[in-house]
């Protein structure tokens, strides 16, 4: 499925039936007086969080959307037909802004939430409405209401527990296949990733995480380069990081100021996100020149307080120690969001 997080759509809400001008005619009745009914309501605009989705892909072929209007009222005092109200379906973790102002109206992450989002109009009365005892023959009835209008900006960052970070070729991809039913495309070049991949990874019997495959960081990402800040804002919900060091000659330059590099793109992107906790994963161990390299590299990351783990996700080595030392994490920091809820 193509991956989309941006869109741009037009969105409103239905008019209100205009009311009747109508009049009782009936065989031995003079004078039946007025009888035209109300219009009935525009239909309203809803955002609801359906968990089945992870992309914004529908609203991409599709950008302008409006509900029902309602309908005219009729005689004998009867009332127009309500529209039918949209239900605008998105995935968890949608910001909605308005285009023209940048507002951010909503930011929509539980799974089922609906918000009423943009109301429909009034139907206007008929002349029945307005019959009083000077005027028992009113001529007017009031037209609907029209609907609201707004061009939004949907925007999509992924709901995860956990970011995977690290250089092209780290080995990203290639762990989240190894711990979950996720199958990114691996290969071996640069940028193979190229959309952001998620995982459901199942630690300790029964409980389980989501993981996020961050695909674009390279030197300048912060300012656009590679696939850039297209992707960035992604991490910005995980708990921590799992920070992947590539010591194999297929990456370029020192392990040490790759790993610097990437924490100093996201700490330019927003400082918060080099705030966040890192575990170092050293991989591709089972590479031998790789493994000798990586038993001092390991000592040198944890001497700076940075747990650090080495695997290889292609043999399967250290990944089952991995997996279990991010559920561990996890759960420390859930159980002291909820002491402190």
């Amino acid at each position: 499925m193509k991956f989309v997080d941006q869109v741009k759509i037009e969105v409103r809400s239905g008019d209100g039936g205009r009311g009747c001008v109508s009049f009782r005619r009936e065989k031995f009745v003079e004078k039946g007086g007025p009888n035209g009914g109300d219009g009935g309501k525009g239909g309203d605009v809803y955002f609801v969080v359906d968990n089945a989705l992870t992309t914004l892909l529908d609203f991409r072929y599709l950008r302008h959307y409006k509900a029902q209007n309602g309908g005219p009222g009729l005689g004998k005092d009867m009332h127009g037909k309500n529209g039918e109200s949209l239900e605008l379906r998105i995935p968890p973790g949608t910001l909605v802004y308005d285009d023209e102002t940048n507002e951010l109206l909503a930011d929509l992450t539980a799974s089922g939430e609906r918000i009423l989002f943009l109301k429909g109009g009034q139907g206007g009365r008929g002349n029945a409405r307005f019959c009083t005892s000077t005027n028992r023959a009113p001529r007017h009835a009031q037209p609907g209401i029209p609907g609201e209008h707004k061009t939004l900006r949907l925007e999509l960052k992924l709901l995860a527990d956990v970011g995977l970070v690290g250089l092209p070729n780290a080995g990203k991809s290639t762990l989240i296949s190894a711990v979950s039913a996720a199958r990114p495309k691996v290969a071996d070049y640069p940028f193979t990733t190229l959309v952001p991949n998620l995982g459901v990874v199942r630690y300790g019997g029964y409980k389980t995480l989501v993981m996020a495959d961050i695909p674009g960081l390279i030197e300048g990402a912060s300012e656009g380069h590679g696939l850039g800040t297209r992707f960035l804002r992604h991490v910005e919900r995980t708990d921590f990081f799992l920070h992947l060091v590539d010591l194999s000659c297929m990456q370029e330059g020192d392990a040490l100021d790759n790993f610097q590099l990437i924490n100093n793109e996201l700490n330019r992107y927003d400082a918060s996100l080099a705030q966040k906790p890192q575990l170092v994963v050293l991989t591709k161990i089972d590479i031998p020149e790789v493994r000798e390299e990586a038993e001092s590299l390991k000592a040198h990351f944890e001497s700076l307080g940075y747990p650090t783990f080495l695997i290889s996700a292609v043999t399967g080595e250290g990944v089952k120690e991995l997996v279990h030392a991010v559920g561990d994490e996890l759960d420390k920091r859930r159980q002291s969001r909820d002491e402190t809820a």
